[in-house]
């Protein structure tokens, strides 16, 4: 299924809430702009590629109530607020805002609908896109194993399909290994602090039938040190054009490892996630700073089966929890796009994408 759907009475858009994953599978309906707003803040949904596509039906849900200019400008704001550092969230309203605008009110929520799903199409061949320029990546590790070794990824976070439409960015390639027959299995890194690792991509993983492990997030260099890691592939909420990369929190750490000990570092990024107008990601990508009660609480399931969240911290313990960091193109073997693969630099995104590449 897919992580995002126009309802069945077509009234309202449906998500898979994830903040309830791995511990239960609930579905929720948004019918309002508020709805939309309040999902990609509270990360019902969350990943870079599906903020935008959210994004894109809240526009629909406030023009379905209110089409007139002052309305579109409000909601493409109100939206835009939710969360600062993914680049398709403002890549996605941006689009829809310019479809829109010319039109007359009347026409304007028929066309933000028929766009929303056309980008959610979009996304998923984008996704089978970085599957297929990936997999050869895979392919050409495991040709220098022996019948009865496995090649080891490491990612981080959740990049898969429950953070897209579908399929996913860098779990692509991995689905496609496996579903080729290839064997791989998959470090998890639990990703402190909402452990997107352990509760989503453990879960995608498990049901998809991919061996995997999960680790502890400090774990990743000490295995990389022993040579149990063929390659990371991770994903991104923001690329330069000059190719550094802002990923969920402790991924820079995994490309200083990475780098040190010759494991090659992948970042799997769908043109969308590109920003071309930036060019130094350290001074110029926002980074967003999440409220300290995620580090300080943790949810999980209690022995008689109750979910509940507990306090890990002392009480009156400070806690600061930046969401992102940035990872430099120079610690980047390269970046998986749904045209292929390219170096981390601005010549390399040229190769691929002429047509949008700029120069400082």
């Amino acid at each position: 299924m897919r992580t995002i759907w126009l309802a069945a009475d077509g009234s309202a858009v449906e998500i898979i809430d994830q903040t309830r994953l791995p511990h239960g599978f609930a579905i929720a309906r948004l019918e309002t702009l508020a709805d939309a707003a309040h999902a990609i803040r509270a990360m019902l949904v969350r990943g870079a590629p599906l903020i935008g596509a959210t994004a894109a039906w809240g526009l629909w849900l406030a023009l379905c109530r209110d089409a007139t200019d002052a309305a579109l400008a409000q909601a493409h704001a109100t939206l835009l607020a939710t969360r600062p550092t993914a680049v398709n969230l403002r890549w996605a309203l941006d689009r829809v805002r310019a479809r829109v605008a010319p039109l007359p009110a009347t026409e304007r929520a028929a066309a933000a609908r028929g766009l929303a799903i056309a980008m959610c199409d979009e996304d998923v061949a984008l996704n089978r896109g970085i599957a297929s320029a990936g997999l050869p990546l895979i392919r050409a590790i495991a040709a220098r194993k022996r019948p009865d070794e496995r090649v080891n990824i490491l990612t981080h976070c959740n990049a898969g399909w429950l953070a897209a439409v579908d399929v996913g960015t860098a779990t692509a390639p991995i689905y496609a290994a496996h579903d080729a027959g290839l064997a791989v299995h998959v470090w998890v890194d639990e990703t402190r602090p909402r452990n997107q690792g352990a509760s989503l991509t453990a879960w995608e993983l498990l049901n998809h039938g991919v061996p995997h492990t999960v680790i502890a997030d400090n774990a990743g260099g000490h295995l990389m040190q022993h040579g149990h890691v063929d390659l990371v592939i991770v994903g991104t909420d923001r690329t330069t054009a000059t190719g550094d990369v802002a990923n969920k929190i402790g991924t820079y750490l995994k490309a200083l490892a990475a780098h040190d000990n010759g494991v090659p570092f992948y970042v799997a990024a769908p043109s969308p996630s590109i920003d071309w107008t930036l060019h130094d990601g350290r001074r110029e990508i926002p980074i967003e700073e999440r409220g300290a009660e995620e580090l300080a609480q943790i949810t999980g399931r209690l022995a008689d089966g109750t979910v509940a969240s507990v306090s890990v911290l002392p009480a009156g313990s400070a806690a600061a929890n930046p969401a992102f960091d940035v990872t430099p193109a120079r610690l980047v073997t390269g970046l998986i796009t749904e045209r292929g693969v390219c170096s981390a630099t601005a010549e390399g995104l040229r190769t691929l994408f002429p047509g949008h590449a700029s120069k400082p």
